[in-house]
């Protein structure tokens, strides 16, 4: 059985095989942009993203702009994403503490990055990565949790966790990188319920191969146990005593 050491690295080749340039599918122009697109982009497509952000920049360009917006008009722009009201506000707030703090300039540190309204780690992750080039972690979302588990390189599904397990394993000048074709092979390969394994360049290193076919499995041998009801003997009655 290998090693997690070799299975990342056996990882990171194939991944850079089938994604040789990974990149953010967020249209963007600046960090500033990407910050904007990423906080938009929680639990929502990064198409949809893409088509929201053209008019908010052209309402707002930059941080001063939008500290300045009034919120029910951005959560009108806004509001296809998804959480209008909380982006909304978050979005606000991220462009006046960049006024006040850092002169209109987004911050280039973790720490000042998650100070900002509405950015945890893993936005301010992307935001480094996609804005500066700076390999400060791993943005962990849903599909690099599940393919992390899944490929056998963590036990976790915390996100704090998982990152933590995943750093050592691959390259720091990776992290970026794998993040996004993690993100990718998760949209095209690896799904949540239906992994495609027969087509997977994984297949003959990951431990949960062919998950989605024992599930299925499971549940016709579920379905053929007799249940009361349907053609069971029903209990005798006990007489009293």
């Amino acid at each position: 059985m290998l090693e997690k050491s070799e299975r990342a690295l056996l990882v990171l080749q194939r991944l850079h095989a089938r994604y040789p340039e990974p990149e953010t599918h967020l249209v963007h122009a600046s960090p500033w942009q990407l910050l904007v697109a990423t906080v938009l982009a929680a639990q929502c497509t990064d198409e949809r993203v893409n088509k929201v952000t053209p008019e908010l920049f052209r309402r707002w360009p930059g941080p001063a702009e939008l500290a300045r917006a009034d919120v029910a008009e951005l959560e009108t722009v806004v509001h296809s994403t998804g959480f209008y009201r909380n982006k909304a506000k978050n979005l606000i707030g991220a462009a006046e503490r960049i006024m006040r703090m850092h002169g209109g300039e987004v911050p280039r540190t973790m720490e000042e990055l998650v100070a900002l309204p509405g950015l945890a780690r893993k936005t301010a992750n992307v935001v480094l990565w996609g804005g500066f080039g700076i390999n400060e972690g791993m943005a962990v979302d849903t599909h690099v949790k599940r393919i992390a588990f899944r490929l056998g390189l963590t036990e976790s599904d915390n996100p704090v966790v998982v990152e933590r397990d995943l750093l050592p394993l691959f390259p720091a000048s990776e992290w970026g990188n794998v993040n996004h074709m993690l993100v990718w092979f998760g949209r095209h390969v690896c799904d949540a319920r239906n992994p495609a394994c027969g087509m997977c360049e994984m297949q003959d290193i990951c431990p949960r191969c062919g998950v989605a076919e024992r599930k299925m499995k499971d549940s016709a041998d579920q379905d053929k146990k007799p249940s009361a009801g349907r053609g069971s003997k029903p209990l005798a009655k006990r007489g009293r005593r």
